[in-house]
């Protein structure tokens, strides 16, 4: 009777045990083995999307570079990028410009919709500072839905499940979406991700002035045309001109968007291989200690019925 009694108490301790390290909130072996497959699943997950970014970063480069030298035209007529930084005060965009913030409408891809709605609210806070009219027109979901809720009232329009891979006549659709907000602006500032290298990226702006046809800023000086002609070739060229701009704008943002993503679903991945090493040591020390347990159990149920 005795023997059956001990064995009876050891498998009901056995069973408590669990229940009593729950209640003192700690995971049970049970919880703790979950842990540990799901962690892994999610490895798996992240390592495959940089697998998958790193394939896409490759074909974004090639057109980056295809597009930067087809874009030299275009800073000739408008001049260089102005980097984003904290000391910039935008003295070079005039009153009642148009802002044109690129981000992505998919996520996990570390800080470069943060970064430039960041700039984009900071733009919009300096120029109302000086007393200048400013709007926005959002390229991006998650650049809407960021923007929104801190100069919501400045955007007119928004581009959202923008199709990728980008094209040119991709940025000619939002070139008009642009056009279509108004063409009083003074001004067309494109606020973008620049690509760097796979692991840097900075933030830049471009201002795009209207081509006068007459004036000290006149365009197109040394050819002749009737007047009428000539602003619409003007038109014409400022249309083409905000395309191109564009164009490379987005090639940028794009290569910066896979390289950030890489980048990301690195770091998720290693952190995930960490949790998963420390998951198992605390796995292994659950069960380490319930067999321990038992042992001494079963050690001291022996010495009893010895005894």
């Amino acid at each position: 009777m005795l023997s059956t009694s001990v064995r009876v108490t050891s498998r009901v301790a056995s069973k408590m045990a669990p229940m009593a390290i729950a209640a003192r909130g700690m995971a049970t072996e049970k919880q703790l083995f979950q842990q540990i497959n799901s962690t892994k699943n999610i490895m798996k997950i992240t390592s495959s999307m940089k697998m998958v970014s790193a394939a896409k970063l490759k074909g974004d480069e090639n057109r980056l570079y295809a597009a930067r030298p087809y874009n030299k035209w275009a800073e000739t007529i408008s001049g260089d990028s102005t980097p984003m930084e904290d000391e910039v005060e935008f003295a070079n965009i005039p009153d009642n410009a148009l802002i044109v913030p690129l981000t992505s409408d998919k996520g996990l891809c570390g800080g470069i919709n943060s970064f430039i709605s960041r700039g984009a609210r900071t733009m919009c806070a300096k120029l109302d500072a000086d007393g200048k009219k400013s709007s926005l027109v959002v390229v991006g979901d998650k650049g809407r839905s960021q923007m929104r809720r801190m100069v919501g009232e400045k955007i007119v329009s928004a581009a959202t499940e923008v199709q990728t891979p980008y094209s040119f006549d991709l940025a000619a659709a939002i070139t008009a979406e642009v056009l279509a907000a108004g063409n009083d602006y003074s001004a067309i500032v494109i606020l973008h991700n620049k690509f760097v290298n796979s692991a840097t990226y900075i933030q830049e702006y471009k201002v795009l002035s209207p081509m006068e046809s007459t004036g000290d800023s006149e365009a197109l000086v040394s050819y002749e045309f009737e007047p009428d002609i000539k602003n619409e070739v003007l038109e014409d060229l400022s249309e083409y001109l905000l395309c191109s701009q564009l164009y490379h704008a987005m090639m940028e943002a794009a290569a910066s968007e896979q390289s950030a993503r890489m980048a990301a679903m690195e770091n998720a991945t290693k952190n995930a291989g960490e949790m998963v090493d420390a998951l198992t040591l605390q796995y292994n020390r659950a069960r380490q200690a319930r067999i321990t347990t038992e042992l001494i159990e079963i050690i001291s149920g022996a010495s009893a019925i010895e005894g």
